[in-house]
C-alpha cells in the first residue's frame, strides 16, 4: 500500500514538473525568438538565439526543480525529527494537541479521547506529522525525477515557437508563431489547472494572457532596436 501511494505521489510530482517545464519553455523561447525577429529578419540569428535560450532554460529549470524539491524534502525531514523528539519527550502534550484539534471540529470530549488513543496507538509519528504539517510520510517525491522531467519538457515546449518562426513564411511568421503559442498555452494552462485543482478557465486565461504579454513586449522591444 505504501509503495502504491509513493508511486502516485511521484507520478503527480513528475507530471507537474513536466507541465510547468513545457509551459516555461513555450513562453521563454517564444519571447526570445519574437524579440529577435522584431529586430532582425535573419533566420540564422533567430535559430541561434532560440537554441541558446532553450539550452539555458532547460538547465535552469532542471536545477530549479531539483533545489525546490530537495528544500521541501529537507523541511519535511526536519519536521519529522522534531515530532519524533516531541513524542519521545512529551507524549501527553502531543495527545492533548490532537484532542484539542478534534474538539474544535465539534465532537465530544469522550469521542476525541478515543480517537486520539486509537490514532497514536497505531501510527503515532505519521499521525502527528499529518495533523501538524499536512503531509504523509509515505508519499515521497524525488528531486531527480522532477529535475529530469523539467529538463525534458522545457525544450519540448520551446521547440514549438522555434520551429514555427523558422518554418512559417516570413510574411506570416510573427502572427503564425503567436497563434501556435496561444494554442500551446491553452493546453498547458488547462493541464496545470487540473493538477493544482484550481479553476480551469481562470488558469488557462491567466496562462495565455501572461504568455501573450511576454511575446508582445519582447517583439516590440526588438522592433524598437
Amino acid at each position: 500500500m505504501g509503495k502504491e501511494k509513493s508511486t502516485l505521489a511521484e507520478k503527480i510530482n513528475v507530471l507537474r514538473a513536466a507541465v510547468m517545464g513545457a509551459n516555461d519553455g513555450i513562453i521563454s523561447v517564444a519571447g526570445i525568438v519574437l524579440g529577435v525577429a522584431g529586430a532582425s529578419i535573419s533566420k540564422w540569428g533567430i535559430l541561434i538565439s532560440g537554441l541558446a535560450g532553450m539550452l539555458a532554460g532547460s538547465i535552469s529549470m532542471a536545477m530549479g526543480e531539483y533545489v525546490s524539491v530537495h528544500s521541501q524534502r529537507d523541511a519535511q525531514i526536519a519536521a519529522v525529527a522534531r515530532e519524533q523528539h516531541a513524542l519521545d519527550t512529551d507524549f501527553s502534550g502531543q495527545e492533548q494537541f490532537l484532542k484539542d484539534k478534534l474538539l474544535q471540529t465539534g465532537i465530544s470530549s469522550h469521542l476525541a479521547e478515543a480517537a486520539v488513543a486509537e490514532m497514536l496507538a497505531k501510527t503515532p509519528l505519521k499521525t502527528i506529522v499529518r495533523e501538524k504539517y499536512g503531509f504523509d510520510l509515505e508519499k515521497k517525491i524525488s528531486a531527480y525525477a522532477a529535475a529530469l522531467a523539467s529538463m525534458i519538457a522545457f525544450p519540448t515546449g520551446a521547440a514549438l515557437p522555434l520551429l514555427a518562426i523558422l518554418i512559417i513564411p516570413t510574411t506570416y511568421r510573427i502572427l503564425g508563431t503567436m497563434v501556435a503559442v496561444v494554442i500551446a498555452l491553452i493546453l498547458t494552462g488547462y493541464f496545470a489547472a487540473v493538477l493544482s485543482h484550481s479553476s480551469k478557465l481562470h488558469g488557462t486565461i491567466r496562462n495565455v494572457v501572461s504568455g501573450m504579454l511576454t511575446m508582445f513586449v519582447t517583439y516590440f522591444l526588438g522592433r524598437m532596436f
